[in-house]
């Protein structure tokens, strides 16, 4: 089916959730937040939510840092 990530068209398997669309893109669980068409999906539910076509994903990456 084709979603939208970060507003890249993209593939993903049908019945795909969150969790397996992060690990298609090599992406770690733990250092992402997700959007999902407009609405932030809490982290303890992105095994159990699934993909649909169309989808309007933004997935944001935690940079480190800070003062020295």
């Amino acid at each position: 089916m084709e979603i939208v990530v970060n507003g890249r068209a993209q593939t993903a398997p049908e019945e795909s959730t969150l969790l397996d669309l992060l690990r298609s893109l090599s992406i770690d669980p733990a250092r992402v937040a997700i959007e999902l068409n407009g609405e932030i999906v809490k982290k303890a539910e992105w095994g159990e939510t699934r993909l649909s076509a169309g989808a309007q994903l933004e997935i944001v990456h935690f940079v480190g840092g800070g003062r020295r």
